[in-house]
């Protein structure tokens, strides 16, 4: 199985092409590495190419700066270079891809805020419902 699940943000706007006839989206997302050690990168940079509808979404909703959350597949390539010597690169091909935060939390620079449960609910993994929504609710 080859599937990858990251969340980012994007290093500078979407990229976009066509070629025969599909449209094709390239960008860059910088993923944070959970633990920092002295002397490392603090982020992993990876390469995405988005197709067709997706790539179409990617040009005209994101920007540098936006924090996404893409799933996807590894591919590799490799080509041989002018000098003989063969070059090997590694890309995602994104299958799905979401905002990862609200506009405002974006603009604001604040991750999304999360509903803090009551005491009662406290690591039960359950939210309380108001009363009176059942009829708004489609699964009741």
């Amino acid at each position: 199985m080859n599937k990858i699940i990251l969340m980012g943000r994007l290093t500078r706007d979407p990229e976009m092409r066509s070629g025969n006839g599909t449209a094709i989206c390239r960008y860059t997302l910088a993923v944070d590495r959970r633990f920092k050690r002295d002397g490392e990168p603090d982020a992993d940079f990876f390469s995405c190419t988005a197709f067709g509808k997706s790539a179409e979404f990617a040009e005209k909703y994101f920007r540098q700066g936006t924090k996404l959350l893409i799933t996807g597949r590894i591919q590799s390539d490799n080509y041989t270079n002018k000098d003989g010597q063969k070059v090997y690169s590694w890309q995602v091909i994104v299958d799905e891809q979401e905002f990862a935060e609200s506009k405002n939390a974006a603009s604001a620079g604040a991750p999304m805020s999360q509903p803090k449960p009551n005491a009662a609910e406290a690591g039960s993994g359950f939210v309380d419902i108001a009363d009176g929504i059942e009829e708004d609710l489609p699964f009741i």
